[in-house]
């Protein structure tokens, strides 16, 4: 039994909370198909690999975290973007993304899937603004680990066993506590080190961020923009399905080392 659009959009827009944020893009729906949803697929980035791999999958709507509409809004509709349009809208497609509001929620999140995936115990304390929301999560494991260890612990549960790109190994050889944030979020070390942590793990780094954790004396980890960010689609699937028993939902990985 297909489900409305809106009906769908309305139950992620009122459980992400969307109007609680001040974002980089506009959150909820932002390419309008037909009406009836039947197969949802979630996935990273609404690229054009993406979208042509859900509407071989006959999806009515996709859901991702980075979406087609940024900052001040569409300005001029050409190039890859007219030709990620036209996929969508040429085959009936409705895109919804979240932004900020998948990385923070408490439950759904990327940075909870990320906390989870390393097995941080259920203690966990948000730090760090970002636009008025404290989107970071620092936590411990049950007992400290080497740093060494730590850092294995990360490549395991975020990047299917291979090392991270880039560690700066700043911080002491024993991690007692973690700090979090998916995506872009090296500008959060000086917060990180501020609630006492000894390793941030973050997805990309901006050029300052190796010189800064030195002088922080914080180990600075970067797994991948893509990496950290996959948790949050990945439940939204599932809690789709939950939600509308009708509903085909599932994530579709679109891999980047990035």
């Amino acid at each position: 039994m297909p489900v409305h659009l809106r009906e769908v959009v309305a139950y992620l827009d009122t459980t992400l909370e969307i109007g609680r944020f001040k974002d980089y893009a506009p959150n909820g729906l932002q390419v309008e198909g037909g009406p009836d949803i039947e197969t949802v697929v979630t996935g990273v980035s609404a690229s054009a690999d993406l979208i042509s791999q859900a509407i071989e999958a006959h999806a009515d709507l996709i859901v991702v975290h980075h979406g087609l509409v940024w900052g001040g809004g569409l300005t001029q509709i050409a190039g890859p973007l007219a030709r990620r349009l036209k996929l969508l809208l040429g085959n009936d497609v409705s895109l919804a993304a979240y932004h900020l509001p998948l990385d923070n929620h408490a439950r759904l999140g990327n940075n909870v899937g990320l906390a989870d995936a390393l097995a941080l115990g259920p203690q966990r304390d948000a730090f760090g603004d970002v636009r008025g929301t404290a989107l970071g999560l620092a936590g411990s494991w049950p007992s400290p680990l080497s740093r060494e260890d730590a850092i294995g612990r990360i490549a395991g549960g975020v990047l299917n066993g291979q090392a991270p790109r880039f560690v700066f190994p700043h911080g002491p050889p024993v991690v007692r506590r973690v700090g979090l944030c998916s995506g872009a979020a090296s500008d959060m070390l000086e917060a990180a080190a501020a609630a006492g942590c000894d390793l941030f793990l973050t997805g990309e780094l901006a050029e300052r961020a190796g010189d800064l954790a030195k002088e922080l004396q914080i180990t600075l980890v970067a797994a991948g923009h893509y990496a950290t960010e996959v948790f949050g689609p990945m439940r939204i699937a599932d809690e789709l399905r939950l939600k509308f028993p009708g509903l085909d939902a599932k994530f579709i990985p679109s891999p980047s080392p990035l």
